[in-house]
């Protein structure tokens, strides 16, 4: 099984987490998708939309990290419970992940990329969507210590790769006291943790190198 990814992308390393729960080694395959690797045409055959993370399982591709996440459990892991089956449960876990993606990644997204690749200043009403997103985030974790019910699911590992990121770019997390509870648990919890680390430091070099060159 081999995955095209770049170690500094959180919905990578959320691919890394998920496969390492299953129990699944992966062959890895970097494509830094800034430098246009990901636009070589032996990988815009595999995929044509041409973006990482890319899983292909004996011939089988699939793209975007959630929909890879869920592909990985529902073939791999030993029971249900990193995405169950009851429909209510699935349901919100799902909402979860749209979550991750749809808020939580784009407000990421919104606020640091122009900085990062564009050099633009930082904008005050794009860090308030990272700040309303955390705070639907502490609102999910009241009175509970995973985001989508009692035990570790996809939905964690989804939202840990994203958060870890957050914290990496300088986001402080203590005033969400939920959040905060829920990401010391994590990172104790979920399978793959360490290599979530590594790609960390390499994004904390990255983001370092991006801020030198801006000043």
């Amino acid at each position: 099984m081999e995955l095209y990814y770049l170690p500094t992308s959180p919905p990578c390393r959320a691919v890394l987490m998920a496969a390492k729960a299953v129990g699944v080694d992966l062959k890895k395959t970097i494509l830094n998708s800034l430098e246009g690797e990901t636009l070589r045409p032996e990988f815009v055959k595999i995929n044509p939309q041409h973006i990482i993370p890319t899983l292909v399982d004996n011939g089988f591709a699939v793209w975007e990290s959630r929909a890879i996440l869920i592909y990985l459990v529902e073939k791999y892991a030993k029971d249900d419970s990193l995405y169950p089956t009851d429909p209510q449960q699935k349901a919100v876990i799902n909402q979860r992940l749209y979550f991750d993606m749809g808020t939580l990644t784009q407000s990421f997204a919104e606020y640091y990329y122009p900085q990062w690749l564009c050099r633009k200043p930082a904008d005050p009403e794009a860090f308030k969507k990272i700040d309303l997103a955390f705070f639907y985030l502490n609102s999910f974790l009241e009175n509970q210590e995973y985001v989508a019910g009692d035990h570790l699911t996809i939905a964690d590992i989804a939202i840990l790769a994203t958060v870890s990121s957050f914290i990496v770019a300088g986001i402080d997390i203590t005033k969400y006291s939920n959040v905060e509870k829920w990401y010391a648990n994590a990172q104790k919890t979920t399978p793959g943790w360490d290599e979530n680390c590594e790609g960390l430091l390499l994004l904390k070099e990255w983001i370092d190198k991006k801020i030198n060159l801006s000043n």
